[in-house]
């Protein structure tokens, strides 16, 4: 009987132990909650030329982005992307892919730091204030003034809500570079938002020449925008010197540009860029150029821009240009 009323007992206490066992189980589950997210970016086109360059007309994928994002904790954040896209390396109708994005974020009380295969401060929020990258490149990346992604250390602090500031420490080859020579390039830059929508900013750095026959670079910038949710306006000015590590080559440029949001789903933009060389050292390069086109928004992740260009290049006798072209867009 004695044996009986303890397995009795034992039963009990297993049956009560069940769902505090069960509620164990299930408190891990509810813990794990899903904390990344994949990064899938996709720039592609169709274009046609007139006139002179009527035979340069066809489709073209020119950015494939894929990757993936993950917060370990309430101040840190991992991400690794991927890059496809075209190489002056290979022919045109071929792709490489490069790791364009293998860096950690640390986030606390007004500071950020990027340490990794991160992007470079030198041009990151004419980018993001241009917004059109899958349309065109923002200036400094369009004309090669400097790379959107290198081997790096950022680090950034917000004062208040007018001020902001950051640094850079680069290895200054870009990011389809790993430091094939020797050099390091250094960055500042100063963020002031003196009212909202309002935004200046300056930004100074300096890439150390990879030899000893060769000049350092030098790169200024200095931009001022507004933007609210009906329109926008931007301009800035760009200048270098040595480019490429040649002494004398210096160039400089403006970009401006401006949109307007008629509703969330359809808007206007139109840009206009001029690149000049010091005594014409890259006249061939030199010229000015505008877009104006439309831009619509086909649900959460697709966008469509058709638009016209035209590049009127600063060598005599030379023709203008002019394209059509439909840009897409698909972000996750």
């Amino acid at each position: 009987m004695k044996a009986k009323r303890w397995m009795a007992a034992g039963l009990a206490a297993c049956a009560m132990a069940m769902p505090a066992m069960a509620g164990n189980d299930e408190a891990p589950a509810k813990e794990e909650t899903k904390k990344g997210s994949p990064v899938i970016t996709i720039f592609s086109d169709f274009h046609t030329g007139f006139g002179n360059v009527n035979d340069n007309r066809g489709f073209d994928l020119d950015r494939a982005y894929i990757g993936y994002q993950y917060k370990l904790a309430k101040e840190l954040q991992i991400k690794g992307v991927m890059d496809f896209g075209q190489s002056d390396d290979v022919d045109d109708y071929q792709r490489i892919g490069y790791i364009k994005n293998a860096q950690i974020t640390w986030k606390r009380d007004g500071w950020t730091l990027n340490a990794g295969l991160t992007s470079t401060t030198q041009f990151k929020l004419q980018e993001d204030f241009w917004g059109k990258r899958y349309v065109m490149k923002s200036f400094q990346d369009e004309y090669k003034f400097g790379s959107s992604a290198d081997l790096a250390v950022t680090v950034a602090y917000r004062f208040n809500k007018y001020v902001s500031a950051d640094v850079i420490l680069a290895n200054g080859e870009g990011y389809k570079k790993v430091q094939v020579k020797d050099g390091l390039q250094y960055g500042a830059g100063v963020t002031v938002t003196p009212a909202e929508g309002f935004v200046v900013r300056a930004y100074g750095s300096y890439n150390e020449a990879p030899e000893n026959s060769l000049e350092g670079i030098a790169n200024v910038a200095a931009f001022m925008g507004y933007k609210n949710r009906s329109f926008s306006v931007a301009a800035e000015y760009n200048w270098q010197s040595n480019a490429k590590n040649v002494k004398g080559n210096d160039q400089s440029g403006v970009s401006a540009y401006a949109s307007v949001q008629f509703n969330k789903c359809m808007g206007l933009f139109g840009r206009w860029d001029m690149l000049m060389s010091k005594h014409d050292w890259n006249e061939e390069s030199d010229g000015m150029a505008g877009v104006l086109g439309a831009e619509f928004k086909l649900g959460k992740y697709i966008k469509l821009a058709p638009n016209f260009r035209v590049w009127s290049p600063k060598v005599k006798g030379a023709d203008e240009s002019g394209y059509f072209y439909l840009n897409a867009s698909f972000v996750l």
